[in-house]
């Protein structure tokens, strides 16, 4: 008789036996299963907080221009990057805000030419204070890449409340020595928590007075011929391990001495530091259920071979060969094997997104901006996907595990003897 259909009728003979080693099979794939469908969404959130969080570097340098600080932001490390270009400006038809405290001196001083300090930007969202959380935009929009070409203004509350402005107002602002005026459309309003100082301070000084425009903006409000000195600059990359090739490229683009470089990682470690923790406990998981489940296997099918002596002498004694008896527990343990994935795939289905969010899901004890970590609100929780690939991996290992805990075990039924098994039998 086929060695197959030997098995599947054994079986069908051994109901209960069966059973139980189903149940165990389906406790070993879902097992599995959960731990590869951990280590896939821990990667997937991972690489998310890499690309939303990251790792802000802020480089100063003295003559530190917007050509260079292009040129070290295209660098295939840099995910993105914000310098910031400070200067002066006057206004038309706006009013600046002003100390409420006497000036020092007990007179009015010539009022001030250039009342407003604007900051040139790339990206407004890596300026620190937008990026902590601190100041927040209360109307429209920040100020992007995609707005290099755009005469356009992110004003303060205050200023705005001052002037009766709204975002979609045009206002009109004056190079420092007045002659270059430049219509800025309002994109957006932000809200700085700074307050004013109680003593006497410039109108350049004081919060409100604060527009941030796009960086040819700024260089044309400054100079008027698209020059001017960048303050800092911040470049958010993926990793802190990425942080020495980008001194390595800023070496090369702003000389070897002579430049700040300051990484900070605290809010990629607070955040990242668990779901790679998370990521690691997956795998040992998997390592420790594979040879766990190998082992148990392996003493079930040991118990069983030594239960069925009887049979197999049989067997012998009637011309069956040894590996085909050995072959006919594989295919017994394999066949047990496979509805024990397709169980444990119908499980993650349905409770792995459940248990993806209970070990990768966000924290109550997160940093928040107040201890100098970005806001981690934009980081996608974990997505738990039961991926065809994920289910051939398991069904692979089982399978594998399968053979291990049957041919290993059978290696003792090439040393049996049909007459030494019937004799003893007796």
């Amino acid at each position: 008789m086929n060695f197959v259909k030997r098995a599947g009728m054994s079986l069908g003979a051994r109901k209960s036996k069966t059973a139980a080693l189903l149940a165990i099979f389906v406790v070993l794939c879902t097992l599995l299963l959960g731990g590869f469908l951990l280590q896939a969404a821990a990667a997937r959130q991972e690489a998310d907080a890499q690309r939303v969080i990251g790792v802000d570097v802020t480089v100063r340098q003295k003559g530190l221009t917007p050509a260079l600080a292009d040129e070290l932001g295209a660098s295939d490390v840099v995910n993105r990057y914000n310098p910031r270009l400070p200067v002066r400006a006057a206004a038309r038809g706006l009013a600046p805000l002003t100390s409420d405290a006497p000036q020092p001196g007990g007179e009015a001083g010539e009022p001030d030419q250039a009342p407003f300090a604007v900051n040139g930007v790339r990206d407004a969202g890596l300026l620190l204070p937008f990026s902590y959380g601190s100041t927040k935009i209360t109307a429209g929009r920040g100020i992007g890449p995609e707005d290099a070409d755009r005469d356009i203004a992110l004003i303060e509350r205050r200023l705005a409340d001052r002037n009766h402005l709204a975002v979609g107002d045009i206002v009109r602002v004056l190079s420092a020595d007045g002659a270059h005026p430049m219509p800025l459309k309002v994109v957006g309003i932000f809200q700085d928590p700074t307050q004013d100082p109680s003593s006497w301070t410039p109108p350049h000084e004081l919060p409100g007075n604060t527009l941030y425009v796009p960086m040819a903006t700024a260089q044309q409000l400054g100079t008027g011929t698209g020059t001017g000195t960048v303050g800092e600059a911040v470049y958010r990359i993926g990793s802190p391990d990425r942080a020495e090739r980008l001194h390595a490229e800023a070496e090369r683009v702003l000389g070897e001495s002579g430049f700040d470089f300051r990484v900070n990682d605290k809010a990629y470690q607070d955040q990242v530091r668990p779901i790679q923790q998370v990521g690691v406990f997956a795998g040992l998981i998997v390592q420790v259920i594979a040879l766990a489940g190998a082992l148990i296997l392996g003493l079930i099918v040991t118990l069983q071979i030594r239960e069925r002596r009887t049979e197999l002498g049989v067997l012998l004694a009637m011309g069956e060969r040894k590996w085909k008896l050995i072959g006919q527990h594989a295919v017994e343990v394999a066949a047990v094997a496979l509805p024990a994935v397709a169980v444990a795939a119908l499980a993650g289905q349905l409770a792995g997104q459940s248990a993806g969010d209970a070990l990768l899901g966000p924290q109550d004890d997160t940093p928040s901006a107040q201890h100098g970590a970005p806001d981690p609100g934009a980081v996608a929780g974990p997505t738990v996907r039961v991926e065809p690939g994920t289910v051939g991996r398991v069904a692979g290992i089982g399978l594998g595990i399968s053979l291990v805990s049957t041919v290993v075990p059978g290696i003792g039924i090439l040393r049996l003897h049909p007459r030494s098994i019937l004799t003893d039998s007796e």
